[in-house]
């Protein structure tokens, strides 16, 4: 087996999530930076971290690094690379993405034109040729310069991973899956403690707590790039790995998981994205209005990304909504409840403020994540099942 190191970026903010989860897996830890964790691996682990983790963006294969201060240091830089252990010699290679922080060099299509002469004059080497057809499979490769160390990846999934392939359709503002799912992680929730999305859009929260709870993994029906690439991962390495997930399935687990939305519309379209992520039966979705939330069961959660400036297109609505959802959580009886949004006075005409608030990037949107806290339901005794 080859020993790599794989990267795997996420959310800003949601680092220590994505930690737990590869820690869960089974590997090391080797560093970890603002959006991006990095561990040691094998193949079966490209393969594992795709279709496994549920709050990672993709993951690299970390071709190398080097410290560059100017266009000729990123040129020798990246010459020096092997990339012949990685690329054919007919693949198609090519530098997707380049970011840069802190460092001298900042413009991207510059980073990427000089990168791509610098893997070719490598590859010139290496297969002693003056020309390639590129006409093979696709090899992305992604850099991030940080304060002048220049990190140089290979990307093995493609569409970014939250690209699970059950949302077809899609509301207006969806927020998500693997945010979706990092933010439930972040939370005290469990299958056997009732959760309510009011505002679920396309059904992304309850669609993901679902599939948490059935333990189904989120990348089990989809493509990756790296399946293409057989000389280094083969196909036996992608189906072992599927079927240790299939194995691991259990949609008969109880749960009780509701999605609420105002548009009749939108829970159609919620059921249908269920349905495609083969957990229809475990959700109840339901057309309705936040002002009538309330439930006769106690130590609930409510999770979700209620609307704000610019996802309704007028704020003079928010105090009003915000304020409803402030009237209808002080009315359910030992429940939590976590918000993600955008709108900023939240608090302020929810009516209390939140026991805990954490910043997340969604994207380029600054967003923040209001955790109210509820009591913690009686433990209950194993042998009889009573509270104790």
């Amino acid at each position: 087996m080859r020993k790599m190191e794989l990267i795997a970026p996420c959310h800003f903010g949601l680092e220590a999530v994505l930690k737990k989860e590869i820690i869960d897996l089974g590997y090391d830890i080797t560093e970890a930076a603002d959006g991006r964790i990095t561990f040691a691996g094998d193949e079966d682990a490209v393969c594992r971290a795709n279709i496994a983790l549920r709050t990672a963006e993709r993951i690299l294969i970390k071709v190398g690094s080097f410290h560059a201060e100017t266009f000729e240091d990123l040129f020798q830089g990246t010459k020096a690379l092997p990339w012949e252990e990685f690329i054919p010699e007919n693949g198609r290679f090519w530098v997707k993405k380049a970011s840069s922080v802190k460092s001298k060099l900042f413009s991207p299509s510059d980073i990427q034109s000089i990168m791509k002469k610098a893997m070719v004059e490598r590859m010139k080497q290496s297969y002693h040729t003056d020309w390639f057809k590129e006409d093979g499979q696709d090899f992305p490769v992604r850099v991030f310069l940080m304060k002048d160390e220049v990190t140089v990846a290979l990307d093995t999934t493609g569409d970014s991973l939250h690209k699970r392939g059950y949302r077809k359709l899609e509301s207006k503002a969806p927020i998500a899956e693997n945010l979706a799912a990092a933010l439930l992680m972040l939370t005290p929730w469990h299958a056997d403690r009732i959760l309510v999305d009011p505002f679920c859009g396309s059904g992304t929260f309850p669609i993901e707590a679902a599939m948490i709870a059935a333990n189904i993994a989120p990348g089990m029906n989809r493509h990756f790039t790296a399946e293409s690439w057989t000389h280094i991962i083969t196909p036996k390495n992608w189906q072992d790995v599927r079927d240790e997930a299939r194995d691991e399935i259990n949609t008969d687990i109880e749960t009780d998981i509701q999605g609420y939305d105002i548009d009749p519309e939108m829970i159609e379209i919620a059921r249908i994205n269920a349905r495609k992520a083969g957990v229809e039966n475990m959700i109840h979705f339901q057309a309705r209005d936040i002002a009538d939330l309330s439930h006769r069961k106690k130590y609930g959660f409510i999770i979700s990304n209620p609307p704000y400036g610019e996802r309704i297109g007028d704020s003079k609505e928010l105090p009003a909504l915000y304020r409803t959802i402030g009237e209808r959580y002080k009315a359910l009886d030992s429940w939590s409840m976590y918000l993600i949004t955008g709108y900023e006075q939240a608090e302020k005409y929810i009516g209390r403020k939140a026991d805990k608030n954490r910043k997340i990037y969604n994207g380029m949107l600054k967003t923040y994540f209001y955790q109210f806290m509820g009591p913690k339901p009686p433990r209950r005794n194993r042998d009889d099942g009573k509270t104790v």
